[in-house]
């Protein structure tokens, strides 16, 4: 159940998203768009919701109850730079808007911007993790939670990974390609 939950939680963060653009730059109702776009937090909130009660129904924390917990710890770190995403790539389409930046893949500010990530994942990861002890807490019996602590074992080692990666970056830049 709860693996399904979570797609459709992610469906209907996109729905909400591409329903609030359209409305903003298509429809030119701006205050329904930006309301549309503010629901986009209430998905996690179900999201959270069904997860505890299922829990809460004697269920076994399993990988998609932790799953469920790290969706929402990307989502409320990331989701707004995800809709800002979209957001900018609409208004151009759409509104007349200035075309979308391109990322900068080389130098000190690629670098930069690597370790900015990592700190956003770094967030996500506590927020994450935070939730998953809530439900360690919450569940309180051991046999029935290993896989919410295998979650944040899996997760810490990602987070270690990606940093090595991102600060990889500031000692070793990646150079501008010679065009020849």
């Amino acid at each position: 159940m709860i693996p399904a939950i979570i797609i459709g939680c992610e469906i209907a963060f996109w729905v909400f998203v591409l329903a609030g653009l359209a409305c903003r730059y298509i429809l030119k109702l701006k205050k329904t768009g930006a309301f549309l776009l503010y629901c986009t937090p209430v998905v996690d909130l179900i999201l959270l919701i069904v997860t505890v009660i299922d829990l809460k129904g004697g269920t076994e924390a399993s990988f998609t109850h932790g799953l469920a917990a790290v969706y929402i710890g990307v989502s409320i770190v990331y989701g707004h730079s995800m809709i800002k995403w979209a957001d900018v790539r609409f208004a151009h389409r759409f509104a007349d808007g200035p075309p979308p930046q391109k990322k900068v893949k080389q130098g000190k500010e690629h670098a930069r911007n690597e370790r900015r990530g990592w700190f956003q994942h770094l967030l996500a990861w506590a927020i994450g993790c935070a939730i998953l002890y809530g439900m360690i807490i919450m569940v309180n019996v051991d046999s029935r939670t290993e896989g919410l602590q295998q979650m944040i074992r899996s997760w810490s080692i990602v987070l270690t990974i990606d940093f090595l990666y991102s600060f990889s970056y500031t000692l070793w830049p990646r150079q501008q390609k010679d065009r020849a």
